[in-house]
């Protein structure tokens, strides 16, 4: 089972990699096409004050503790 932090864990480290997808000096020889793809990946990606959003909001919901996606103490 996931729990909240390993899925915000999740979340960063993808937006990281994607980040570095589009950085030729940290990840060189990648086609211009993966580039292109990883930036329209990002173009609506979650930034780490919309997650902090979504905890707060969770956190301070009704919802049910197993249902939460992010929970709460965002590293």
């Amino acid at each position: 089972m996931t729990v909240p932090q390993e899925r915000k864990n999740a979340v960063i480290k993808t937006e990281q990699f994607l980040l570095d997808l589009l950085d030729p000096k940290v990840t060189p020889r990648i086609p211009k096409s993966l580039r292109i793809q990883a930036h329209h990946c990002l173009r609506h990606y979650p930034s780490k004050h919309h997650m902090d959003i979504i905890a707060e909001r969770e956190d301070n919901s009704n919802v049910a503790l197993g249902t939460k996606v992010f929970g709460n103490g965002f590293v």
